[in-house]
């Protein structure tokens, strides 16, 4: 598929000829572009699964029907990737089948999937399109959900919880920082006043100055493991007595990106994606992306 960059794996994104998909199509070609890969635009057309006419009208002009829409949207995005940089080589996909399925079948083989919060049958009282939900909690690729504001200035955000999953997520945070120039701010929030760390049992009461030692703690060997290896990348820590998802998103009010894995401390295998990282998808300010285990 990519022979072109010489095997590399794209930045995938999905385009539907909405504003979100056009959004994310210029956010990817960024990431394209920071990341020196191809762009891979898809389109998923699913219109011949619903056996209806892909031509013009009989009654319309020529040169239309919804083949042709498909093919404008994908004109237009890749318009809208080359303007936003030239230098970034531009692959574009119409392939048949449902939104979610055809992203992610596109995204098996990509650095990065980006997709706008809400195409063109988004429902305004929806918080985040069920396409975004849906790649973020099946998919094995980073899905980078593009909502809110995409602010040029302000850190990426990331929520650590100490996990064994959140290296990756803490990694991925690190590059993003690193690609764009920005602060990294660790967040870490913990909602015990007793107890050991890791919510285990212990036979005395601790103060909440003994519990913000241990969680500072806990924050700074989490970042240890990869904060050698981004030594330009300036980090700033911010531990919060709280709820996760509350905090991450307020942080996102002032943050070009947040980034969060789909699943942390705690979360049940039989969920497909993690209670803090699905409202975070919903109410973050900024750019979501979310890191798979």
């Amino acid at each position: 598929m990519n022979t072109e960059e010489g095997g590399a794996h794209p930045v995938v994104v999905g385009a539907d000829g909405s504003e979100s998909s056009l959004a994310a199509v210029r956010l990817a070609t960024r990431e394209a572009a920071w990341r020196h890969l191809p762009l891979r635009i898809v389109h998923a057309f699913i219109w011949p699964l619903m056996h209806v006419g892909m031509g013009p009208s009989e009654a319309g002009p020529g040169g239309g029907g919804l083949r042709h829409d498909a093919e404008q949207a994908l004109a237009e995005a890749a318009a809208a990737a080359k303007k936003t940089d030239p230098a970034v080589s531009v692959l574009t996909d119409l392939i048949t089948g449902a939104p979610s399925p055809v992203l992610l079948r596109a995204a098996r083989d990509a650095e990065l999937l980006v997709i706008g919060d809400r195409g063109l049958g988004g429902f305004t009282g929806l918080l985040v399109g069920s396409v975004a939900v849906q790649c973020t909690a099946h998919g094995h690729t980073p899905v980078l959900v593009v909502r809110g504001e995409q602010h040029a200035e302000g850190p990426v955000v990331v929520g650590v919880d100490g996990s064994p999953d959140s290296v990756r997520t803490v990694e991925a945070a690190f590059e993003e920082a690193a690609m764009r120039g920005a602060e990294l701010l660790a967040v870490h929030t913990w909602t015990r006043s007793t107890g050991h760390a890791h919510g285990e049992h212990h036979d005395h009461k601790h103060d909440s100055a003994t519990v913000a030692r241990e969680e500072g703690h806990l924050l700074e060997e989490a970042m240890a493991a990869v904060r050698k290896d981004y030594p330009d990348v300036p980090v700033r820590e911010h531990l919060a007595r709280g709820r996760p998802a509350k905090v991450l998103v307020e942080l996102s009010k002032r943050a070009q990106l947040v980034v969060t894995g789909a699943h942390g401390r705690g979360g049940f295998a039989g969920l497909l994606l993690g209670s803090v990282s699905h409202q975070v998808l919903h109410h973050a300010a900024c750019p979501v992306l979310v890191v798979p285990r």
